[in-house]
């Protein structure tokens, strides 16, 4: 639909986007990148969507200040993973390794790609781990496991029982990845989020609310990781 600029300091920019569903004004901020999208209903004057955005500019600008800020992935810096901030830092060999202590890359060759190669593989091991223990639990075999780097949510189960996980996960704490993937192998019982559902998830993961809370309140952070150096 258009943009408009939010005059201040800083100015803030923000997408104007209408909407055959929407009944309401309603602004939203990406917990990923800090884009700022207004929402008009289809019959909504752009001039009310502008007054809606000033009246909101203060509430706007201080959820804009609490975001933390991107973090680039270089070497003598630290990468989370399974919920430990481990160092990057030279390694002694040929290959890149994550240790209990650190991550292990080669010195003269690009940081990030390292990192998310080692973290990929870590990602595929731990999970298969856990799927496996999930699925022999429930007595459900799953087809296979597929990784990928999503934003949208954290694992899926499809109707054929391949399952599939954002790699990231790697890098929030162990429970939290052990949730999901129970989550995810629940899914091979029940196809749906109805209470037989849940009820299987608990028994799977007694605690898994907790770890639920955490990636809603923390998950955003780990899409604010950045590899590419």
């Amino acid at each position: 639909m258009g943009r408009h600029r939010l005059e201040g300091n800083p100015p803030i920019d923000v997408t104007l986007r209408r909407s055959a569903r929407a009944k309401r004004l309603s602004l939203r901020v990406s917990r990923l990148d800090g884009r700022v999208t207004l929402t008009l209903p289809k019959r909504a004057r752009e001039g009310e969507g502008i007054a809606f955005l000033q009246a909101k500019e203060s509430w706007l600008r201080g959820h804009l200040d609490q975001m933390r800020p991107v973090q680039t992935v270089v070497m003598g810096q630290g990468v989370p993973v399974r919920g430990a901030l481990l160092p990057i830092i030279p390694a002694t060999g040929r290959y890149v390794r994550i240790t209990q202590d650190a991550v292990h890359v080669v010195a003269g060759r690009p940081v990030g790609p390292q990192v998310t190669a080692a973290l990929k593989a870590l990602a595929r091991d731990v999970l298969t781990d856990a799927s496996d223990r999930y699925a022999a639990q429930v007595n459900r075999p799953y087809t296979r496991i597929s990784l990928r780097d999503t934003r949208s949510r954290w694992g899926s189960c499809s109707s054929a029982g391949a399952l599939m996980y954002s790699w990231r996960l790697i890098m929030a704490p162990s429970a939290v990845l052990d949730y999901v993937a129970a989550h995810e192998v629940a899914h091979l019982v029940e196809m749906n989020h109805g209470p037989a559902f849940w009820a299987l998830v608990g028994r799977l993961c007694p605690d898994y609310d907790q770890h639920r809370r955490w990636l809603r309140a923390e998950g955003d952070q780990l899409h604010r990781i950045t590899f590419e150096n």
